[in-house]
C-alpha cells in the first residue's frame, strides 16, 4: 500500500457550499490518504450556513472551512494537486488556471443549493441533496485502486463518477 497523501482541490463558483461540502466530506472519509481544498472563481466570501449546519450534523469537521478564490492555489508555493474537479455547472465551462503537475482532472456537476429560493427547509433540502451527491461520488473515487490506475483509464473512471447520481 502506498504511503501517498493524494491533494485534491473541488472548484465551484461561489465556493460557498458545494465545493466546501466536498472538502470537509472528502478530508474525513479519506483518512488521512487525501487532503483536500476548495476555492471559488467568484468567492463569495462566506460559507453558506446551511453547509456548516449539514455538516456538524455528519460529525464531519468544519474548523478552518473557508470561501476562498482559486487564485490562491495557482500561486507559487501552493500544494501541487493530484486532482482537481469543478463541482458546478458554472465553473466546468470557465477558463481554468494552469495547475502546475497536470492533475487529472474531471466535471461532478452538482446543482447549486444556493441557487434554491424559498424557505430554510427548501434550502436546507437543496444543501442535503447536494451533500448526499457529492458523498457518493467521493466513496466511489475512495474506493478505486488509484496505485492501479494511470492516464486514460483514471480519467475514465473519475468521468464517469461525475455522472453518478445526476
Amino acid at each position: 500500500m502506498s504511503d501517498k497523501i493524494y491533494k485534491v482541490l473541488f472548484i465551484c463558483t461561489g465556493s460557498s457550499a458545494r465545493s466546501i461540502i466536498a472538502e470537509a466530506v472528502m478530508n474525513k472519509m479519506g483518512g488521512g490518504r487525501f487532503q483536500a481544498f476548495s476555492a471559488g472563481s467568484h468567492p463569495k466570501g462566506e460559507v453558506s450556513p446551511f453547509a456548516l449546519s449539514l455538516l456538524a450534523q455528519w460529525r464531519v469537521p468544519t474548523e478552518g472551512l473557508r470561501s476562498k478564490s482559486w487564485d490562491e492555489f495557482a500561486q507559487p508555493g501552493a500544494p501541487g494537486f493530484d486532482f482537481v474537479f469543478t463541482v458546478c455547472d458554472d465553473a466546468a465551462g470557465e477558463v481554468c488556471p494552469v495547475w502546475p503537475g497536470q492533475p487529472m482532472t474531471a466535471h461532478w456537476g452538482v446543482p447549486d443549493p444556493m441557487a434554491v429560493e424559498g424557505g430554510d427547509e427548501q434550502k436546507a433540502r437543496a444543501h442535503a441533496d447536494a451533500a448526499k451527491m457529492l458523498k457518493r461520488r467521493i466513496e466511489l473515487m475512495l474506493a478505486l485502486p488509484l496505485a492501479k490506475l494511470a492516464g486514460l483509464a483514471l480519467k475514465r473512471e473519475l468521468d464517469q463518477i461525475g455522472k453518478a447520481g445526476a
